[in-house]
């Protein structure tokens, strides 16, 4: 695929002799669990529950339908469809054939999806038709008239004028070569929120195994129950360990509704729901719910955290409230996957990011100069290794800043390593200085979080004409509280931190704005609490 950067030669052979690259497919590796248990329930999404030989069968009619389109191997099409039953098949399918899902959120709009359909050149579009009162096959009839190449929107309900529905596809017999495990097999979205996203092209041979040493990291098996809530599309739902971690081991994935408390648990108790893919601001509205006792948690034995670190104190109350286990997931839809695992003891358990899934993942934190610092040192982390791309798709400039020589890959983040456990602090842009003292904005956040009258919190810098730049608390109270500053500095004392890293203003918001793939725009907080200080300095007649 042209565009495409892949490991060096002599490096992927290595890895194929050493069996890391198990020289399949994703769909070969689909297809296998099917044979091991195909009368085991693989996928429930509301009242439908399909077994894995029924899954695989829908796939297959799918893929008949996407061949019968004329999509082929190493296609590239946009696949914006919600968590759904559609959303696995569909997926699964591309895989089958050849063609490269571009894993688009349901929150992106015009300007996301037309430099998806650019950077990818996508022959295909798949939609819903409507969904929270937003019309996709209408924003589609837009790109369907500016990108000629985009030959089908396909899509889920009731299709547009000149689009198809999913489930009307004029099946054609699958190519009966397909992909080769060497091909790239999903388009992954960088998650930056100062720019649009960069393409991440993972392989067949590099995902099956992401998926295969997640899964293992995380203890699945096929007694697994994976409860899913957030995006498909995003790294950490789909394959970290995910919906194609639970498929490896041969575990079944329950699609949940949303995200609050009645939808979770009412679905961790009926159908037996081992394990919960979640993140900071789910769980830290499920501990201050106070429903947890209505409902039968027996059987949840591990909560998972991915996105941004978990305080170590919410890591203990998911213990003390669900009685099981938190485990930390850090990492990229790069590569990298950094995970606690479940038996370690409660010093890396609840205070570190965890350790990579792989022997073979290498890591080094690096200084400003790119110098490998001492243990316990901050640094930023680089990686290279067996499931960590060697570049984004079509994107030299983009490859020239994101990585170094010899193919490691910049993280971005600020890291302290002790042996191979990390323990995050930020982003490597995602430091206050106040006066030349570095405040850490991951910190004070995850402390902010655990007061429990808050819902979501960010710590952002605010400009100051004596120390260069302030700490300002950004936060959204749960519904029916409110937050004074004094109660909250009140808080962040108690945890004993250092004085200079309390904030020294709060802002309150109904909500805080967010990326289309759900960051935090920080910029965009930055920018109105900057211009906010400019209006209250104009009032009181400075300058």
């Amino acid at each position: 695929m042209e565009g495409f950067v892949g490991w060096p030669e002599d490096v992927a052979a290595r890895y194929r002799a050493s069996g890391l690259w198990e020289g399949i497919t994703v769909g070969a590796m689909f297809a296998r669990s099917v044979s091991r248990a195909p009368d085991k329930v693989a996928l429930v999404r509301g009242p439908e529950r399909l077994t894995y030989a029924e899954l695989l069968a829908r796939c297959k009619d799918r893929a008949a339908g996407f061949a019968g389109l004329g999509l082929e191997r190493g296609d590239l099409v946009v696949m914006q469809l919600p968590n759904s039953v559609e959303f696995v098949v569909s997926y699964l399918a591309l895989n089958m054939i050849g063609a490269v899902p571009v894993t688009a959120l349901r929150a992106h709009r015009q300007a996301e999806v037309r430099h998806f359909l650019r950077a990818s050149g996508a022959v295909a579009y798949l939609i819903p038709d409507v969904v929270s009162g937003f019309d996709y096959r209408a924003m589609a009839s837009e790109m369907q008239r500016e990108f000629p190449a985009l030959r089908h929107v396909l899509v889920a309900g009731e299709p547009g004028r000149g689009q198809q529905a999913l489930a009307d596809l004029p099946a054609a017999p699958a190519p009966t070569a397909g992909p080769r495990p060497s091909d790239v097999s999903t388009m992954l979205l960088s998650g930056g929120t100062t720019s649009l996203s960069k393409l991440i092209p993972r392989t067949h041979d590099d995902y099956v195994l992401n998926a295969r040493l997640c899964g293992a990291a995380a203890g699945f098996t096929d007694r697994t129950v994976l409860l899913a809530i957030l995006p498909l599309g995003h790294n950490y739902n789909l394959a970290s360990p995910g919906m194609l971690g639970a498929f490896y081991h041969g575990g079944t994935v329950v699609l949940a509704p949303g995200g609050g408390v009645d939808d979770v648990f009412a679905l961790v108790q009926r159908e037996r729901v081992t394990v919960i893919a979640a993140a900071v601001p789910l769980i830290t509205t499920w501990l201050n719910a106070g429903a947890l006792a209505a409902y039968d948690l027996t059987s949840l034995a591990v909560v998972q955290n991915g996105g941004a670190r978990l305080a170590p104190e919410l890591r203990r109350r998911i213990r003390q409230q669900m009685g099981c286990t938190p485990q930390e997931i850090y990492g990229t839809a790069e590569g990298l996957i950094n995970m606690t695992r479940v038996d370690d003891p409660d010093d890396l358990l609840l205070e570190s990011s965890g350790a990579p899934v792989c022997d073979d993942d290498e890591i080094m934190v690096v200084d400003d100069e790119g110098h490998e610092v001492a243990d316990g040192e901050p640094g930023e982390l680089v990686t290279r290794g067996p499931y960590t791309i060697r570049g984004y798709y079509n994107a030299p400039e983009k490859n020239a800043e994101a990585f170094l020589p010899g193919g490691w890959y910049r993280m971005g983040d600020v890291v302290r390593r002790r042996g191979r456990y990390v323990y995050t602090e930020g982003r490597r842009k995602d430091m206050i200085n106040r006066g030349g003292e570095k405040i850490s904005c991951e910190e004070v956040e995850n402390l902010i979080l655990a007061h429990p009258h808050v819902k979501s919190a960010v710590l952002v810098g605010m400009p100051d004409p004596v120390f260069g730049e302030k700490a300002c608390a950004c936060v959204v109270p749960l519904p029916g509280h409110t937050l004074a500053f004094a109660d909250l500095i009140a808080f962040l004392r108690e945890r004993q931190i250092a004085s200079f890293k309390l904030p020294e203003r709060l802002e309150l918001f109904a909500e805080l704005p967010v990326s289309p793939v759900g960051k935090i725009l920080k910029r965009q907080l930055r920018d109105t609490i900057a211009e906010k200080l400019a209006q209250e300095r104009a009032a009181s007649g400075g300058t």
